[in-house]
């Protein structure tokens, strides 16, 4: 069966399939000695239950002319007009780009990628002013797995997606990333942080990516 990715995991005590939301990607999880044969079978014989699932998937929305993409608390609208310059031209809830229109998506995408690490980098350095650390460095990737991340030395990475979800939500992210700096743990003190940086309940901002975060990676498709 094509398609499909083959794990093996040490404690599992069965064959179980799952699709991850961000990829659609189908995934084979066998127990330490299962046989991948028998395992790639069975998936096989459930063929109609993949499909259903991939059906239940968001939609996705490539950066084509025309598209309207959420941009933090607003939504833009992607033009292409000939003439105008190549780096993407912000007018009013309309960015504006040139250039040969075959890379008009990538051109989109490159300027999400600077406004994401501009935006994200100057509010992860105020609330890090706040909760008194520094920040060693910011900087941006497109894991499917986290938004965001924080080594022992001071290093935040964060999705550049995270520019297309709501503003309360980011910032529920860039707390949570510098409190990291001061508990490298989720703990009660951890959350007592997360939640006196952010300065509001942070339980929205989790439902919010509970239920609409996948469809972030859907985005640009």
């Amino acid at each position: 069966m094509e398609g499909i990715e083959v794990v093996r995991h040490p404690r599992a005590r069965r064959m179980r399939l799952s699709i991850d939301p961000a990829s659609g990607l189908v995934r084979l999880t066998l127990p330490p000695r299962g046989s991948k044969r028998d395992g790639l079978a069975w998936a096989a014989s459930k063929r109609d239950w993949i499909e259903a699932q991939r059906a239940r998937l968001p939609r996705a929305v490539p950066f084509v002319p025309g598209a309207v993409i959420p941009f933090g608390d607003t939504e833009l609208t992607l033009e292409w007009r000939a003439g105008a310059a190549r780096t993407p031209v912000l007018e009013g809830n309309r960015l504006i780009v040139g250039g040969p229109v075959e890379g008009f998506g990538g051109r989109i995408e490159r300027w999400l990628k600077r406004e994401a690490l501009g935006v994200l980098t100057a509010e992860t350095l105020a609330v890090a002013g706040r909760a008194g650390v520094s920040i060693e460095r910011v900087a941006i990737g497109d894991a499917r797995a986290r938004w965001g991340s924080c080594s022992a030395s001071g290093a935040i990475r964060y999705s550049w997606r995270l520019i297309l979800a709501p503003a309360y939500v980011r910032r529920f992210v860039v707390a949570h990333e510098v409190a990291h700096r001061v508990h490298m743990n989720h703990g009660p003190a951890f959350h007592a942080l997360e939640r006196e940086l952010l300065d509001t309940d942070p339980r929205p901002a989790t439902a919010w990516l509970r239920r609409h975060g996948a469809g972030l990676h859907w985005l640009g498709k």
